[in-house]
């Protein structure tokens, strides 16, 4: 609606305008208003005026009038303008919904109140009539509005669940404030009479410790500790009332299952079972019951449900026992075994077990518990009493007292009680009475005396019976070995001893051997012997009884020898006795026969006209050994071709055989073999010199022809030979001519050694250093130019005798002698030879009155050349020695005794330091720590 209106200036309202020009400008009424700044006129602007907006209008009742107020600042006037109102708007109710409440339950035809009031009706719906051009025009607008009608609710439905029954699950252990369910009821009523409260009603004690539930929101919750094994399922009712002024309500059953957790272990309950009693958890059991005997019965269970309650159930380690269901058909919950044996019990081996069975459940994870049954096995006597050892061997000393302890056996007896009760005895009846043993403890003690060298060992058994029925029996040896004293003095077997050696044994050989026996043991038996008087030639080995000899025995020197043996034990005190001893030397073929006469370089002179038979010479020889050793024998061994000369074999006279003839005449050299016989034999050869010729003028050749047959080999014979003077003749000349040569040289040695020795002496003597013996000094001869003579009934000893194939170097070794005067005494040239073991001494053997110089040989000299060695000793007045390797004479004594020859270790080293330090040294005879 478009309102045309006018504004006039009213005078007197408001100050007037200014007479003056002035600029107009509005400072009310803005923004439906503007002014002509030139004439001041106030116009509208494009925005229109709208009655019902303006501010001013708002609170203007119908009738009232309402203005636009404005203001000019150059006319300091203001002005208002009324606003006339228009029907530019449709009616307008209150609200565009216009609500009319009606309860329900109202009955037909009932009138409701309008949510309209009068006035509000005559307000909105009112004629307007507009005049135009004197026309009364009617204005009509319309307005229209919802009316909605509301139909009141009456309280006059209950709720109503959603389910006729809920049911839920609930984990047991599950926390508190835990949602389990949540139940809903719907009201259809509406407001306050919708407005629901729930509660738990009819529930037990359980329900409420452990549930509440939300009365706004049905949701039940977990109020305390939820344990399937105490409630498995929780069965209430739970109530939805409304809030309505007649309070209306319904229930629903709610079932609420408690699922398992596995949170119990599973329980194990061991109970007896027939013969075998239990007491405070031991469970006793014969040990002679058969395999399989139930020894209790044991019940498995677990309050857990399902998986969580099937369990295993086994015996843990290595005992004779196993588990065994006790039916096919068992309950998970609930098992039962029967706890049996598996191998038979021996009590002896273990008297009581503990059996520990552990039982396992499936859950996840696995729950497990264990329960313990202590299984005594009971004894039975199954078992005899045993001892040990087996051989109880105990020393005991002779002498005792009666009544002495010897030792104490002791038995053993697995069982147990009386079955282990013992009593001892001696079994074998001789030896109680020596013995007797104590039933109770098995000590065993002598009755008697003991006597070692009676009896030393005394072996017998004993027993021990156990008391259980019936008895069993074990039996053991006793050994009693009976200890020694020293109550025996030591015993020679003989009381004398009589020994028989040959002579030139060696030192340190075996002479006899002694026999000492002890009755006592040990120490008390061990004896040493010693020689009495011990002057150094002889002592004892101990241990073997032995005697040695320190000496080389010469028959020819001492044939016997005697002493005494003293045997001493090592008992305390010691004990002694003595036995004597001689020892005889045999005689031993050591010695060559010796010739006394003729000598080698003299001669027999015959007439060719001698008689047959008639005794030429007697060749003389003895032998200090004795019997066979001594019988000599004689015969002719060479220079005899023609057989004109024979010799008695017993006396060795030499006789003429036959008579001479012209082609004898001359110098006969018969070689004379002188031999005894001994075994091996051993013989002299001697040179006898026959010179046959009709006159004997010229003596000095006939001595030059015996000198030079000394030269001329053995093998040749010099018999008749017409060659041999005169080539004799022509071997003077070369003879005499050696001979001073010869005598030379051993002049200027003589004098070079002379200096030397003097040079020598002049020097002084030098510490250290051995005095060089002359070798060639010329050995003095017998005083007066007589040989001594040796004493009676003895001849002197003869040297060793050469072998055999030594004759043929016999004429090679002459050439060593120097040829002299027969009646001067000439000097004697000794050379250092040496030697096998077992060579004669010719140079002892050849002591005579011989004109001619002789060789001797010193023992210990170094070797010799092979040449030398076949010339001992040159006896150019006596003989020639001969040997045949001898080994010893026969034993002639019963208790002769012959050994090998005894090793330098052999030897008693008690002797050996006695002897070593009083003796000569011997040849490859060394000490060394105290044995040789």
């Amino acid at each position: 609606m478009w309102i045309h209106y006018k504004t006039k200036y009213q005078p007197g309202v408001g100050p007037g305008p200014p007479r003056q020009r002035h600029l107009y400008k509005l400072e009310v009424g803005a923004p439906y208003l503007r002014v002509d700044g030139k004439t001041g006129d106030i116009y509208t602007t494009e925005i229109p005026i709208d009655r019902e907006t303006l501010k001013d209008c708002r609170n203007v009742f119908d009738g009232d009038e309402c203005f636009l107020e404005h203001g000019l600042r150059a006319a300091l006037d203001r002005g208002r303008i009324a606003v006339l109102d228009i029907n530019d708007n449709t009616p307008q109710f209150a609200s565009p919904v216009l609500t009319l409440s009606i309860p329900e339950n109202t009955h037909v035809g009932r009138s409701s109140p309008s949510p309209c009031t009068r006035d509000d009706l005559e307000q909105l719906f009112s004629l307007q009539v507009a005049v135009d051009s004197g026309e009364k025009v009617p204005q009509l607008r319309q307005s229209s509005a919802l009316l909605r009608v509301i139909i009141t609710d009456q309280n006059d439905n209950a709720p109503k669940f959603e389910k006729s029954h809920y049911e839920a699950n609930l984990q047991e252990n599950s926390p508190l404030g835990h949602s389990v369910i949540q139940v809903r009821a719907t009201d259809a009523d509406n407001g306050v009479n919708a407005e629901i409260d729930y509660s738990i009603h009819q529930a037990s004690d359980t329900v409420q410790r452990l549930l509440r539930i939300d009365r706004s929101t049905g949701v039940i919750y977990v109020k305390g500790s939820v344990d399937r094994e105490e409630e498995s399922f929780l069965k209430f009712f739970v109530f939805a009332r409304d809030r309505g002024p007649s309070t209306r309500n319904s229930k629903v059953l709610v079932t609420i299952v408690i699922k398992d957790q596995n949170d119990n272990a599973p329980s194990i309950e061991i109970r007896g079972i027939g013969l075998v009693t239990h007491h405070n958890g031991v469970a006793n059991i014969s040990e002679d019951m058969p395999i399989g005997t139930p020894v209790a019965l044991v019940q498995v269970s677990d309050r857990d449900e399902g998986e969580n309650a099937v369990v295993t159930c086994v015996v843990a380690g290595d005992v004779p026992f196993q588990l065994r269901p006790a039916s096919e058909s068992a309950n998970d919950r609930k098992r039962k075994y029967f706890l049996q044996t598996t191998t038979l019990l021996d009590y002896e081996q273990v008297k009581d077990y503990r059996i520990e069975i552990v039982a396992v459940d499936s859950g996840n994870p696995a729950l497990s518990s264990t329960n313990s049954l202590k299984v005594q096995v009971t004894d039975i006597n199954d078992n005899a009493p045993s001892f040990s050892p087996v051989v109880f061997e105990v020393d005991f000393a002779e002498e005792n007292q009666p009544g002495d302890k010897v030792l104490e056996v002791i038995a053993a007896d697995a069982d147990s009680g009386t079955n282990a009760e013992l009593i001892y005895s001696i079994v074998e009846g001789t030896a109680r009475h020596l013995f007797e043993i104590d039933s109770a403890s098995g000590t065993v003690r002598v009755k008697n005396v003991l006597d070692r060298e009676d009896i030393e060992r005394y072996e017998f058994r004993v027993a021990a019976a156990d008391k259980g029925v019936p008895s069993k029996t074990g039996t053991a040896t006793v050994v009693i070995n009976v200890l020694d004293r020293n109550d025996n003095d030591p015993k020679f077997m003989l009381s004398s001893y009589s020994f028989s050696v040959i002579e030139n044994m060696l030192p340190l050989n075996p002479v006899g051997v002694v026999t000492v026996t002890d009755a006592d043991k040990g120490e008390n038996a061990r004896v040493k012997l010693f020689v009495e008087p011990d002057d150094g030639k002889f002592f004892i080995q101990n241990g073997t009884g032995t005697i040695l000899s320190s000496i080389s025995f010469d028959r020819e020197k001492e044939s016997t020898y005697t002493f005494r043996l003293k045997a001493v034990d090592s008992g305390d005190p010691p004990r002694s006795s003595y036995a004597g001893v001689t020892i005889n030397v045999l005689d031993e073929n050591d010695n060559a026969p010796y010739v006394t006469k003729p000598s080698n370089s003299s001669y027999k002179y015959l007439s060719p006209f001698t008689a047959p038979e008639t005794t030429i010479e007697v060749v003389a020889a003895e032998d200090i050994d004795s019997g066979p050793n001594s019988d000599l024998v004689y015969m002719i061994t060479g220079g005899n071709p023609y057989g004109l000369f024979h010799i008695s074999p017993t006396s060795g006279e030499i006789s003429l055989a036959q008579e001479f003839t012209g082609k004898h005449n001359g110098l006969h050299r018969l070689v004379v073999k002188v031999s005894d016989k001994g075994k091996p034999q051993r013989h002299t050869t001697v040179l006898v010199h026959v010179f046959v010729n009709e006159t004997k003028s010229n003596v000095s050749q006939i001595e030059a022809l015996v000198g030079h047959s000394l030269y001329t080999p053995l093998d040749r014979d010099i018999a008749g030979d017409p060659n041999y003077i005169s080539a004799q003749r022509s071997n003077i000349l070369y003879g005499s001519l050696a001979g001073i040569a010869g005598v030379i040289l051993v002049i200027v040695a003589v004098v070079v050694i002379r200096h030397r020795l003097q040079k020598d002496t002049k020097s002084g003597y030098q510490a250290g250093k051995k005095e060089s013996k002359d070798l060639y000094a010329p050995k003095q001869g017998p005083k007066n130019g007589k040989a001594k003579k040796p004493k009676k009934g003895k001849a002197p000893k003869p040297a060793k005798p050469l072998e055999e194939d030594e004759e043929a170097s016999l004429q090679k070794g002459l050439k060593f002698n120097l040829i002299n005067d027969p009646v001067n005494d000439s000097p004697r040239i000794h050379l250092p030879l040496n030697y096998p073991p077992g060579s004669p001494d010719l140079g002892r053997h050849y002591r005579s009155n011989s004109p001619l110089p002789s060789i001797q040989l010193q023992p210990q000299s170094p070797s010799a050349s092979k040449k030398h060695q076949a010339v001992q000793d040159l006896p150019a007045a006596n003989t020639f020695v001969g040997d045949n390797n001898s080994t010893g004479s026969d034993q002639y004594s019963d208790y002769s005794y012959k050994a090998p020859k005894y090793t330098s270790k052999q030897v008693g080293s008690d002797y050996a330091n006695n002897y070593a330090n009083t003796q000569p040294t011997y040849n490859n005879i060394y000490w060394t720590n105290r044995v040789w």
